[in-house]
């Protein structure tokens, strides 16, 4: 490891996908941080542009930070502890988001799993997810997105944790 923070683990599920596990404690309630993961306008400040219809079962397209696009359908919103999106259902690239929020003393946990992804890409998506949950404590505490930069520093950490997958 580089010597740089790393909040996420990956792990295997089955012979070709697997998970990553982000996880951190925000000093903001869990009100805050719900609002931040849920309301669109919030979202595009840290993490993607998401439009359509959210709601549960509703579909929504969504341009991430890094780039890339895709459609979801929103299947678990329990406000203000759990949401869950598929994207790209029905597909070959389909994933799992789900973000869990919790009680941390005075802040909040938020715990991010995206399950399903390609292991040859998982080190990847380790790195972004732990760069997207950086900007949103950025975001919350009134700064901007180092998305890029963090990516490119976290990459080789997340690709050392994709190597002891075996």
């Amino acid at each position: 490891m580089t010597g740089t923070r790393v909040i996420g683990h990956l792990r295997s599920i089955g012979r070709t996908k697997g998970a990553v596990h982000v996880e951190d404690v925000f000093e903001t309630d869990t009100a805050d941080l719900w609002s931040a993961l849920t309301e669109p306008e919030r979202l595009a400040r840290w993490v993607a542009e998401v439009d359509g219809d959210l709601r549960v079962g509703g579909t929504v397209t969504t341009t991430f930070v890094s780039g890339w696009e895709g459609s979801g359908r929103i299947d678990v919103c329990d406000p203000p502890h759990r949401l869950l999106v598929t994207m790209e259902p029905g597909t070959d690239d389909e994933t799992a988001i789900e973000a869990v929020l919790s009680a941390a003393g005075d802040g909040t946990r938020l715990v991010v799993e995206e399950r399903g992804i390609p292991l040859d890409g998982i080190a990847a998506h380790g790195a972004g997810w732990q760069a997207h949950v950086e900007d949103l404590a950025s975001y919350l505490a009134g700064g901007g997105s180092e998305w890029s930069a963090r990516w490119a520093a976290l990459a080789p950490d997340y690709e050392k944790l994709a190597a002891d997958l075996g």
